[in-house]
């Protein structure tokens, strides 16, 4: 292509450099010119290739000795980090192989110290366990000892208390007769003074003769209605002479009923009753006996006393009645009724006003609702629609 633009070139007017002639060249002078310019071109050529051969074998030759220097520093580079690199495994190698030597001597220490602790634990244990026999083999002597002390010590005091018990009930046994009474005439008084605290109850003093105990009835008024004398005895055979004595003693004493409380009773006797005019009780039924016959007295005081001086008391009672007394006391009374009778009736008068106003206000409530009732019936056309306030079959509130 460059020859060719030669040519094309050679093709124009060709001036003469020494007399400035124009002129065109021949066809003779192309050619040779063409020969000379392609033996030029091929030299030309062959430099070149030959230039560009020597240098691109220069490069190649510089390339390759780069690369062969940069592979040996890189081969040497290498191997030196092969070498630090097998060095330190190396060194990695023997320190693991310690850490696993000490790792497993630790492991055979520490099972070998296990070992010994379980040794000695066992040992330990029994130890304790041999010590915490002879300690319980000890407690279980003392124990032993201490309840053998203890059985003896209750022997001692059963046997002491059986002594004494024996002592004590041949002391009883040899009691006399009079301090087991007395105790029952005790206990007596003190049932009669809880069982009627408006009586008066009096004991007779020792040496006197009568009975044990009076007992003086009274009514509600605090008027002395009667008496009933006890006369209390406590011994394992019943005697009738206790009975005549207790009737002496009643007429002596101006008593209106006799009660003899024994704890031996007669033989025909199976509970209390009445023997020869005098009233026979256990201690037990005295109470029972004792409200029965206070009763009787009240009752009989109250007859008595309607039957004595009848006649003047008809004229106490006339005078009573024709008195100022009377009238004054009626008059005050008439006028408290007639005020209480005046206040019932202003709040009945009240009470009628206000159901009246009431009933109107409901009959005003019922026509109010049956006007909604009719106004929904008729926008709904419906004729059974439950609006009453009360049931149909109910009668009204108010009349």
């Amino acid at each position: 292509m460059y020859f060719s633009e030669i040519l094309k070139c050679m093709s124009t007017t060709i001036i003469c450099p020494n007399c400035s002639t124009e002129f065109q060249p021949s066809d003779a002078i192309r050619d040779e010119l063409e020969k000379q310019l392609r033996v030029q071109m091929v030299d030309w050529q062959r430099k070149k290739e030959e230039e560009a051969r020597k240098a691109l074998a220069e490069s190649e030759l510089h390339i390759r000795k780069q690369v062969q220097d940069n592979y040996e520093v890189q081969l040497k580079a290498l191997q030196q980090n092969n070498l630090e690199n097998e060095s330190k495994l190396k060194l990695a190698r023997e320190k693991e192989l310690e850490f696993i030597k000490k790792q497993q001597d630790l492991i055979s220490k520490e099972n070998e110290l296990d070992l010994k602790l379980q040794q000695m634990l066992l040992e330990e244990r029994n130890k304790l366990g041999e010590q915490i026999r002879k300690e319980e083999d000890e407690r279980n002597k003392l124990k032993d000892q201490q309840h053998e002390m203890q059985l003896k010590q209750l022997e001692k005091q059963l046997e002491d208390q059986r002594k004494l018990a024996e002592e004590m009930k041949r002391k009883a046994e040899q009691g006399s007769m009079q301090l087991q009474g007395e105790v029952q005439e005790l206990a007596l008084e003190a049932l009669l003074r809880n069982a009627f605290p408006f009586d008066l109850i009096s004991e007779v003093g020792k040496g006197v003769r009568g009975a044990d105990s009076i007992q003086t009835v009274r009514n509600n008024f605090g008027q002395e209605c009667g008496k009933i004398i006890y006369e209390s005895k406590r011994t394992n055979a019943f005697s009738k002479e206790w009975v005549d004595k207790l009737k002496a003693d009643m007429l002596s004493q101006g008593a209106d009923v006799a009660v003899l409380v024994t704890q031996a009773m007669p033989k025909e006797m199976e509970c209390f009753g009445e023997k020869d005019g005098v009233w026979i009780c256990t201690f037990s039924e005295v109470k029972a006996l004792a409200s029965v016959l206070r009763d009787l007295i009240l009752k009989v005081h109250v007859v008595t006393k309607n039957q004595e001086n009848k006649g003047d008391k008809m004229t106490l009672l006339y005078n009573y009645l024709t008195s100022h007394e009377f009238s004054g006391q009626w008059k005050a009374i008439r006028e408290g009724f007639m005020a209480i009778r005046m206040s019932i009736q202003r709040e009945r008068d009240q009470m009628e006003k206000m159901w009246k106003a009431r009933e109107k206000q409901m009959d005003s409530v019922l026509l109010n609702a049956s006007h909604i009732k009719g106004s929904i019936e008729g926008i709904a056309g419906m004729e059974h629609v439950d609006l009453n306030l009360v049931e149909e079959n109910n009668t009204p509130l108010l009349d």
